[in-house]
């Protein structure tokens, strides 16, 4: 093995229908719904941004256009906001925009997370890559990305950030089976939502990866699951089968799924209060609120 590739892409799956999230995400595509003033998506490429990743592959479908919209220079609405003479609110407008370059695939069936990742396969193979599912919201003061792009270059290999489960959420989650206790963790095998009595650890799987550039060999030799998908935890089962290298890695911050009602309003809470100039408003208006239930 030769010298190790930097991260340098990183991949954002958007082609979800956000069904959980409905009637919300019937025109709106669930990636833009808002967290306080930012639609999800752009936590996650500013997350990527963060680890020092400037080229975003967009993996959308059809009535996704707002995603491509939202990181256009020189949208409408930031030309309008620049007339009215708020140029600190154009500029940021802009800066989002400008900090990385983007591209655009189409998922046209939705086959799963492996085949949502081969889509976007020419603009990917040769090296590796970040892999980001925007209902995770993760929120903290280091990137997770950026935590797993050091734990990369630790290990080599693919990297899978996770997080301790609920008994109760294991059957709802892909289970690792770390060899030990370190952090990051050279993997034994990845299991896909078992049953608690089966489950390997209480470590579950987060949407946040890093794969090696060999996961493309792993996603031609798996072979379809239920429903005609492919699953991303059967290409890095088929990768630790091969004697590759699979490690998870407990990151620092927290995580919010934001694909269902419950975890959307705890997300946006939750990112309210890390700004300065809302926490202590919403904290007086919340409480009050909170006693009368």
């Amino acid at each position: 093995m030769g010298a190790m590739q930097p991260v340098t892409t990183a991949v954002i799956l958007a082609a979800g229908l956000g069904t959980r999230m409905l009637p919300a995400t019937k025109s709106v595509p669930k990636e833009m719904l808002p967290i306080v003033d930012r639609p999800l998506v752009q936590y996650c490429v500013e997350e990527a941004i963060a680890a020092g990743i400037k080229r975003i592959v967009f993996v959308t479908a059809k009535g996704k256009e707002a995603i491509r919209e939202h990181f256009q220079a020189g949208a409408r609405v930031e030309l309008a906001v620049r007339e009215t003479g708020n140029v600190a609110l154009a500029e940021d407008l802009a800066r989002i925009g400008a900090a990385a370059s983007f591209e655009y695939v189409n998922q046209e069936r939705q086959l799963g997370i492996a085949h949502a990742v081969n889509c976007a396969r020419s603009h990917l193979e040769g090296a590796p890559f970040a892999l980001m599912f925007p209902d995770d919201l993760l929120l903290g003061p280091v990137s997770c990305v950026s935590e797993l792009c050091g734990a990369y270059a630790q290990t080599g290999g693919s990297v899978i950030a996770v997080e301790p489960v609920a008994d109760e959420d294991v059957p709802q989650y892909g289970i690792v089976d770390p060899e030990d206790s370190a952090n990051p963790a050279r993997l034994r095998r990845v299991v896909e939502k078992p049953r608690l009595a089966d489950a390997p650890s209480r470590l579950g799987i987060v949407g946040r990866y890093i794969l090696s550039e060999t996961i493309f060999t792993h996603i031609d030799r798996i072979p379809a699951g239920a429903n005609g998908e492919l699953q991303i935890t059967d290409a890095l089962a088929s990768q630790i089968a091969a004697g590759e290298t699979v490690s998870s890695f407990q990151f620092s911050g927290r995580r919010f799924d934001t694909g269902r009602p419950l975890g959307y309003l705890t997300a946006a809470v939750a990112a309210a209060m890390e700004r300065p100039g809302l926490s202590d408003a919403l904290r007086d208006r919340l409480v009050p609120l909170l006693a009368e239930g």
